[in-house]
């Protein structure tokens, strides 16, 4: 009975110690994450340009209907050049990879979370896009929301734009554990939940007969190893360099959720960056990463005359 009643104190005290501990943890994620935000906010960004426009009026054929849809990350939070904005970047580099005339439509709002892409949908649907680019998920972690929960949002939408015969490309969630203001443990919870809402996005995007491309898994470790140059002055949003290195994924990825570009060759050109690229970028990333071999592309200039390369590494 004696050694009962020891076993009874010594797991009341443990739960006791528990329960400290965690109210503690618990204090200190809500301080950093004040913090972090109050760092994030105190540096005043300019709203992005939009980019919606028809890109290659001269080139012949169908002109391709594109929409992008999401948040902050895709309409190119910080930037106050249009051709820096990943819309600009994603619909220069569909115009020069298939040579016809891209009808752009910028539909991206700062601060967007899954649940508020029900307006930026219908708007797709209403421009008959035949393609629409997703960037969503970034501020659903910050505002803790359950990954099913956004997730069924996001499929909800994504849904809808199938339904009306429009591709769909879902980009997904970034790893925010990546974020500098972020400080531990904070940030193994961030980290966490991120790749929890990426994972869901994965998998029940495709189920629902989407595209998915892993932005953590391809942007993550280069915005990790290179936080000074791919981060902008907030230390949240991309720099030009980063909203950039993100339009390369999407080409590609685009191409291959429009039936235009083969999974394999998708694939390749994403995570090697073979895509045409600006010349300035295509510069950048030569000189930060080692091995990166630069080539001339005989495309035309795009809208906002500008020289394109292709990039590639051994």
């Amino acid at each position: 009975m004696d050694a009962v009643n020891k076993l009874t104190r010594r797991t009341a005290r443990a739960a006791r110690w528990g329960v400290g501990l965690s109210l503690l943890t618990f204090g200190v994620m809500f301080a950093e994450g004040r913090v972090s935000l109050r760092v994030i906010n105190g540096v005043p960004l300019p709203e992005p340009p939009n980019s919606t426009g028809v890109f290659g009026r001269d080139l012949d054929g169908t002109p391709l209907k594109v929409a992008l849809l999401g948040d902050s990350s895709a309409a190119g939070y910080g930037l106050d050049k249009l051709e820096e904005t990943p819309g600009t970047l994603l619909a220069e580099g569909l115009m020069e990879r298939t040579g016809r005339p891209v009808h752009f439509h910028d539909l991206t709002v700062v601060g967007a979370m899954a649940s508020d892409l029900g307006a930026q949908v219908r708007q797709a649907i209403a421009e008959r896009a035949d393609l629409a680019v997703i960037l969503v998920g970034a501020n659903d972690v910050v505002h803790m929301v359950r990954p099913s929960q956004s997730r069924r949002h996001l499929v909800r939408a994504v849904s809808s734009l199938l339904d009306s015969g429009c591709a769909v490309l879902v980009g997904t969630c970034p790893d925010l554990g990546t974020i500098g203001p972020i400080l531990p443990p904070l940030r193994h919870v961030v980290r966490a939940w991120s790749r929890r809402i990426a994972f869901e996005q994965s998998i029940y995007v495709v189920k629902a007969g989407g595209r998915t491309v892993s932005l953590a898994d391809i942007l993550g470790p280069e915005f990790k190893a290179h936080p000074d140059f791919l981060f902008g002055p907030d230390r949240f949003h991309p720099s030009a360099a980063g909203y950039e290195r993100l339009a390369n994924v999407l080409v590609p990825a685009s191409l291959a959720a429009l039936g235009l570009l083969d999974d394999s060759r998708a694939t390749l050109e994403t995570y090697l960056g073979g895509t045409a690229i600006p010349i300035a970028a295509a510069a950048a990333m030569a000189a930060n990463r080692p091995g990166t071999e630069l080539g001339p592309t005989p495309r035309p200039r795009g809208r906002l005359g500008r020289i394109w390369a292709t990039a590639g590494r051994r």
